[in-house]
């Protein structure tokens, strides 16, 4: 099957998700909700975890650079999730140029968390059936299955048989989406392993050790974690004074570690706008780059909320919060 043809059958549903051996937990008459634990993803994420707690026992051996380093990485992709997969590529919210995709598919492939169409086809499906058994990291079943659960087992049938009714022609029509579908194994050893360990050996001469551990392991590993807190905290704790009739919340943690993804409410409420939350370049790092990329002529388009229509929501379904 050409690479065209494994679009096609993820957007009609027919794609397996999250190989690897399992053990089923329930009975056979639990039917719909029995579930099924991938234990090489709860391996290989405990291994991760692990080597990223004795990467802290490092960081008093290692050099300042490699540290500015590996926050430059985090930041980098932070963006190739928040400006890219996210706000590019599942909303539309604003339209980029080639030389800017490129980037942001490069950075997201350092993010390493599932490919751009992967991403994006997930996340629609999140929006569009939020809290239900057809939301990927459903946050009604708890803190744990929204943050990292829902990773330890083969997704939920109502993921896979709803989710393969949305329309997602537009992702497979963007050869950089396809171009890093194709690559994405070849593309993640580079960006998100080989670049941000090697650099600062070859640079500045951080051992290859400590330049692993801190600038890969504990990177990539904090990385992850602050974005499965949009899916965890942001959607348990906070207010919502824009809709509060949904669970998705204003969480200031989760904003500051996740570059302006954390003003929930607003952004379930709101899904077309690039900003993503109401307070703009005052607390949104990824709406800084949108719009920087935007006066370079990178990007254009951008998609927003007008005042009044904010303000009319806020006092219609907001829960009287500021």
């Amino acid at each position: 099957m050409d690479e065209k043809g494994k679009l096609a059958a993820a957007v009609s549903g027919h794609e397996t998700e999250n190989g690897g051996s399992v053990t089923k937990i329930g009975g056979e008459g639990k039917g719909r909700n029995r579930q099924e634990i991938v234990w090489r993803n709860v391996i290989l994420m405990t291994l991760l975890h692990l080597g990223a707690v004795y990467s802290l026992v490092l960081i008093p051996t290692v050099q300042l650079l490699t540290l500015l380093w590996a926050y430059l990485c985090f930041l980098l992709s932070a963006l190739g999730v928040t400006a890219g997969a996210h706000r590019l590529w599942s909303h539309r919210s604003y339209k980029a140029k080639l030389p800017l995709r490129i980037f942001l598919a490069a950075v997201n492939s350092m993010a390493f968390q599932n490919d751009i169409f992967e991403w994006a086809r997930d996340h629609r499906a999140h929006h569009k059936f939020s809290e239900t058994d057809a939301d990927p990291h459903n946050a009604s079943r708890g803190f744990f299955f929204a943050h990292i659960g829902w990773l330890f087992v083969r997704k939920h049938r109502d993921v896979i048989e709803k989710g393969g009714k949305l329309d997602l022609h537009d992702l497979m029509q963007d050869s950089v989406v396809r171009f890093q579908r194709k690559y994405y194994k070849t593309s993640v050893l580079i960006m998100c392993f080989l670049v941000p360990t090697l650099l600062p050996w070859y640079f500045w001469g951080e051992t290859l050790w400590n330049s692993y551990f801190l600038a890969t392991i504990l990177r990539y590993t904090t990385s992850l974690n602050v974005a499965w807190l949009v899916n965890s905290a942001a959607h348990l704790y906070g207010n919502r004074p824009y809709d509060k009739n949904i669970n998705p919340r204003e969480n200031t943690f989760v904003t500051f570690g996740a570059i302006g993804e954390g003003f929930h409410n607003f952004h379930h409420t709101f899904p077309f706008d690039y900003s993503a939350s109401e307070f703009g370049l005052r607390f949104n790092p990824t709406t800084c780059f949108i719009d920087f990329m935007c006066l370079l002529g990178l990007a254009s388009d951008r998609k927003q909320a007008p005042r009044q229509m904010v303000m009319s929501r806020k006092e219609r379904t907001g829960d009287g919060s500021n």
